[in-house]
């Protein structure tokens, strides 16, 4: 069983049991938070698809913890000029163990 869900306007595929890293969510590390926006759902009685979401469809997910994500290098530079920028960003992200998909 699988489902796809849309959380900060990436789209995830999970599955019960599964560490989901998204954009940080607000709550406190061990609480629930319930996922509504399930776009496909599949199961041993088939695949169904939401136009755009699947009605009556929700995955809960408990907060493991918060933190960062990867760094991500950038560089700006304009020749001849001398001029030049690096800078790093790490994105705040929380992450998430699936608990069910009902």
């Amino acid at each position: 069983m699988y489902a796809v869900v849309e959380c900060g306007g990436r789209q995830y595929r999970v599955e019960p049991g599964a560490k989901l890293e998204v954009n940080r969510l607000e709550g406190e590390p061990g609480s629930e938070v319930v996922l509504d926006r399930v776009l496909l759902v599949s199961d041993d009685s088939g695949v169904r698809v939401g136009t755009p979401i699947v009605e009556n469809a929700r995955v809960s997910c408990t907060i493991v913890r918060h933190g960062k994500g990867r760094k991500i290098h950038g560089f700006h530079y304009k020749p001849k000029k001398n001029q030049y920028r690096h800078y790093g960003h790490r994105q705040a992200v929380t992450v998430l163990s699936v608990s069910s998909i009902s």
